[in-house]
């Protein structure tokens, strides 16, 4: 019987990799691992989903066994690909996105996020789009210009606003110190 795991603090791509050795390592059979999830081609026993809690909590990931957290870390996946997703290819609100997905109201999932992580999901967007435009200035391959224009700000100032907001640089000075400012998604 086939079986879906969530995990937390999965969240980037080098993530998706560790996990898969992990999975190899411990004989466990997955169809395909995404960004927060596990689909496998059998249920675990509980000494298999033992040692795979015990191996993923070493590397700093946790198994989510109950419902409220997966759809919690589902949340959070589709936020941060819908941040990552190039502007042109967004033909949604984000908060139909979420609802259409996860199928629940926009509020429910809302009202659980915000009790559950102590902030709103819309806190929880900026921060990340606020952790991608820091990317960017590292890159340096964009100006910030471009960066709004990707991203979907209506102008600079509101970008930078936000920025000097979340951060307390602005842009050009956080661009100028770089070093040590940028967080690991499954921080932010």
């Amino acid at each position: 019987m086939e079986s879906t795991l969530y995990i937390k603090n999965m969240v980037c791509n080098r993530c998706i990799m560790v996990v898969k050795q992990e999975l190899e390592k411990l004989g466990i059979s997955a169809k395909e691992v995404k960004l927060g999830e596990v689909y496998l081609e059998s249920a675990l026993d509980r000494k298999q989903q033992q040692e795979l809690s015990e191996v993923l909590e070493a590397l700093g990931f946790a198994l989510i066994d109950d419902k409220k957290g997966q759809l919690i870390e589902q949340i959070k996946t589709l936020v941060i690909q819908w941040v990552r997703q190039k502007e042109n290819e967004r033909n949604m609100n984000l908060s139909d996105v979420l609802a259409e997905e996860l199928k629940h109201d926009y509020n429910y999932l809302s009202n659980l996020f915000s009790d559950v992580e102590g902030i709103t999901i819309e806190k929880y967007h900026i921060a990340q789009k606020i952790e991608l435009v820091k990317e960017l200035l590292v890159y340096d391959e964009l100006s910030l210009s471009e960066i709004a224009y990707q991203l979907n700000y209506s102008s600079v100032a509101y970008l930078s606003n936000q920025f000097k907001k979340v951060t307390g640089l602005s842009p050009s000075h956080f661009k100028q110190i770089k070093t040590d400012k940028r967080k690991p998604l499954d921080e932010v």
